[in-house]
C-alpha cells in the first residue's frame, strides 16, 4: 500500500486530476481508519488504463460508465467490451480522416516538387 504522494509520483497525475478522478468515480481508493487514502499497485495499473482511454479520446462520461461497470464485476465484461468497440469505431473514423488529410498533403507536395523540378530544369530567360 502507498500514500498519496508516492501514488502521484508513480502515476504522474496532479493532485487536482487525482481528486477529480475520485470525485467523478473512476478511481476509488481504500481509506485507512484515519480516513487517509491508500493505493496499491492495481490502482496504478487502473490509472494508467484510464489515462490510455483518455488518450483515445474517450469522453469522461464513457470513462465513468466503464469504471462503474468495472467496479460492478466481471459480469459487466460484455458491456465494457461494447464501450471499447464503440471507441475503436470512433478512432477508425478519425484515422481514416487523418489518412485522407495526409494523402491530400502528399499530393500537394508532389505537385509542388514537380513544378519546382520543371522550373529548375528549364533555363531562365535573360533578364533585361
Amino acid at each position: 500500500m502507498m500514500q498519496i504522494g508516492e501514488f502521484l509520483r508513480k502515476t504522474d497525475l496532479t493532485i487536482d486530476t487525482l481528486r477529480y478522478y475520485e470525485e467523478v468515480g473512476p478511481l476509488r481508493p481504500t481509506r485507512t481508519t484515519g480516513n487517509r487514502r491508500q493505493y496499491c499497485t492495481a490502482d496504478i495499473d487502473w490509472v494508467n488504463f484510464l489515462k490510455r482511454l483518455k488518450k483515445t479520446g474517450m469522453s469522461i462520461q464513457h470513462i465513468q460508465r466503464y469504471a462503474q461497470l468495472r467496479y460492478a464485476g466481471n459480469q459487466t465484461i460484455p458491456e465494457r467490451l461494447t464501450l471499447l468497440q464503440e471507441q475503436e469505431t470512433r478512432l477508425n473514423i478519425i484515422m481514416a480522416e487523418t489518412q485522407g488529410n495526409l494523402d491530400f498533403l502528399h499530393r500537394k507536395m508532389t505537385l509542388y516538387r514537380e513544378i519546382q523540378a520543371k522550373s529548375s530544369s528549364t533555363p531562365n530567360p535573360p533578364k533585361n
